[in-house]
């Protein structure tokens, strides 16, 4: 399977959680009641919130379609880069947790997401230099 067909898997699994996390956060007790007065996390839920979530879900979002388009140089180094801050992006979820009630569910969510952006890493740190390098890597997988 290519190299970029890989990424674009992992950021489609990556959003799937991501997205999952929030809705499921949805369940707990009084999480919606903080909605409706317009509060999320201690933060105001105004044009400025909603512009700031809908860009940290549009960045792996687009890192879908990015992960399959964009030249390999450019590709490797951007999914490194979104790769890396993500991972502070996905801690912070449990940021503000007042009891360990729900530490299970954020552990579960973060640590998939993390392996996820590690895999991410890994793969587009070890992705080959060259055509030649990608050729031979190819030949010594199919030996193995």
């Amino acid at each position: 399977m290519p190299l970029q067909a890989k990424l674009a898997a992992a950021w489609t699994s990556f959003m799937f959680l991501y997205i999952y996390v929030d809705y499921l956060a949805l369940y707990k007790p009084g999480f919606i009641d903080e909605i409706l007065v317009g509060v999320v996390h201690e933060f105001d839920t105004g044009p400025t919130f909603v512009a700031l979530a809908l860009t940290l879900m549009a960045i792996p979002i687009l890192m879908i379609l990015l992960s399959m388009t964009l030249p390999a140089r450019v590709n490797r180094a951007t999914n490194l880069v979104v790769a890396t801050l993500y991972i502070p992006v996905s801690m912070y979820n449990v940021a503000g947790e007042e009891s360990w009630t729900y530490f299970y569910f954020y552990g579960l969510s973060i640590g998939l997401e993390v392996l996820l952006l590690a895999f991410i890493l890994r793969a587009a740190w070890t992705w080959p230099r060259t055509a030649r390098a990608t050729v031979e890597h190819a030949r010594v997988r199919a030996h193995a």
